[in-house]
């Protein structure tokens, strides 16, 4: 018969506890540093979105700003009369319309007043129309 007598080691002992302790230290800073990665992400994404929303902002300002001039132009060349028109392009602000030199301007006077600044020439007429006022005043009632 073979009798085995085990004893305790201490060696043995510190060597687990150590390594317990070193294992859950190893989880918990592992758990902290993804903890800090996640929430940098979010946050991340939440000013990305936040970036994006501003863009999409500015994006419809500009179509609605530019539906504005459109129609602005339109009513400024149903006024003169289509026929007479000769170019149309918008400039610093302006509206610059150039139509033949016997356009009758008189409704178009009336519509914008000091806002339109015309220029009699021999071949053509230039008419300048101030947008500022016209979108400052439309695009807050829309």
């Amino acid at each position: 018969m073979i009798v085995a007598v085990k004893r305790k080691d201490p060696k043995r002992l510190i060597i687990k506890i150590v390594s317990i302790v070193a294992l859950v230290i190893m989880f918990y800073s592992y758990y902290n540093h993804m903890s800090e990665e996640f929430v940098k992400q979010e946050q991340a994404a939440k000013a990305k979105q936040i970036e994006t929303s501003q863009k999409d902002d500015k994006k419809a300002k500009s179509k609605k700003i530019e539906r504005l001039i459109f129609r602005e132009v339109e009513t400024a060349i149903d006024l003169i009369g289509q026929e007479y028109v000769q170019q149309v392009k918008v400039v610093n602000r302006k509206i610059l319309i150039v139509c033949d030199a016997n356009t009758d301007l008189e409704a178009l006077t009336v519509r914008y007043g000091t806002m339109a600044l015309i220029k009699n020439g021999l071949k053509n007429t230039k008419v300048a129309i101030d947008l500022q006022f016209i979108i400052e005043s439309k695009f807050n009632d829309e």
